[in-house]
């Protein structure tokens, strides 16, 4: 069955699959495995939300059997016969209160297919319509869409890459649901359903419907397709009816704003700039004191290990002497730092400070037995003492 798969599908699967990984994995080091608990937590959740949604498949559907729909079972088969599904899938007749539309699913290795009644309905007078959407479904199935969404989720948020992915698998599909039919345009025809409605889609110039996509080759029709997980159904017909000559490509100039808008699935380009924007207000609201404590430590470890000569002269010379040095230069340790820092020496206590570009460390020395000298930080300006080292030692 590789011959149905869309070419760029399986580029973007591998690329997806990386970067999603590497993600997992940056994550879980990063958090030192506490983003395991927040995916057990998320699991659970997942649960609960697909049980509940196969509960009401199965509570409220209709369940395709030999005996229960006999014909459409019988597409059915013949659809999974050509193929090569195994095992079956269950198929689903749901009220679709007036949407035309069909989806695939999974939970706990079960498969479903589900046909909303109003696709049903609308199919009755075509051969091959309901074929095609089972066909489309069952390719989800058949190619483990469902299944791989978790490693890649995080890729799938990129700009472009999420999208165009989300674009091939939809692609992918289609030549599946074509595969089912008897003619491209029996196929197409069902496409087209979906936009001109459960009765004028008979009546539809499928040729005129296909010379429509001229109209998607502009700066805004390609924005939006490039930020959108399915291409335009004019699109979509044109293919699957062999008209690919009639396709135009995009504005090069709509890829350079649609990498500024993440992929957020079917809501749209909109949606995934409005997430973009919470997302930076909170890495701002959030991040930004996090990244500022964490330079502040950073630079307050590198006071401190600034002090180290300093340190060593004045312990190694109050052992030698029995009382603190009368000032740093007798030891030789200049007070002025290469980097422009400065140390201050009280011979009083023989503590120091360092100041470096507005803040400053008081370092004080404790005598724990007759040669052992431990050192304590205190945050003079500019610090906090939740930022401070642990500067124990010299010994």
């Amino acid at each position: 069955m590789s011959s149905l798969i869309y070419p760029k599908e399986r580029t973007l699967e591998k690329i997806t699959l990386v970067l999603g990984v590497v993600f997992w994995l940056l994550l879980i080091i990063g958090t030192f495995g506490v983003a395991l608990l927040v995916l057990f937590v998320g699991y659970i959740f997942y649960l609960f939300a697909q049980s509940a949604l196969i509960s009401y498949i199965k509570g409220n559907g209709v369940l395709l059997t030999s005996r229960q729909f006999p014909d459409l079972h019988q597409q059915f088969a013949e659809c999974c016969a050509t193929l090569k599904m195994e095992p079956w899938p269950e198929v689903y007749i749901l009220h679709g209160n007036g949407a035309m539309n069909a989806f695939a699913t999974r939970f706990l290795g079960a498969q479903y297919v589900v046909l909303l009644s109003d696709v049903v309905d609308a199919m009755s007078a075509n051969p091959d319509g309901v074929r095609f959407y089972l066909g489309h479904e069952i390719g989800h199935l058949h190619m483990r869409h469902l299944g791989k969404m978790f490693l890649r989720w995080p890729a799938l948020w990129l700009p472009l890459l999420g999208a165009a992915y989300s674009r091939a698998r939809e692609t992918s599909c289609d030549r599946y649901g074509l595969a089912c039919c008897s003619s491209p345009d029996n196929a197409g025809r069902a496409l087209a359903a979906l936009a001109a409605g459960h009765k004028r889609w008979r009546d539809l110039d499928l040729e005129q419907f296909c010379l429509q996509v001229r109209e998607t080759s502009g700066f805004w029709m390609s924005l939006h397709e490039l930020t959108a997980g399915y291409p335009w159904l004019t699109k979509r017909v044109a293919r699957v009816t062999s008209r690919e000559a009639l396709i135009p490509a995009r504005s090069k100039f709509s890829y350079l704003l649609a990498l500024c808008v993440p992929y957020a699935g079917r809501s749209g380009g909109l949606f995934a700039l409005i997430i973009y924007i919470y997302i930076l207000f909170f890495a701002f609201a959030f991040g930004l004191p996090f990244l500022k404590d964490v330079t502040a430590r950073f630079e307050a470890i590198k006071m401190v290990n600034e002090t180290a000569v300093a340190r060593n002269a004045l312990t190694n010379a109050y052992f030698n002497n029995r009382q603190p040095p009368a000032s740093l230069a007798s030891l030789g340790v200049p007070t002025g730092l290469p980097n422009g820092d400065r140390l201050l020496y009280n011979q009083q206590n023989m503590t120091l400070v360092i100041n470096s570009g507005g803040k400053s460390i008081r370092l004080i020395p404790s005598l724990l037995d007759q040669n052992k000298i431990i050192w304590r930080c205190v945050a003079v300006e500019g610090l906090t003492t939740k930022q401070l080292p642990a500067c124990k030692g010299p010994r």
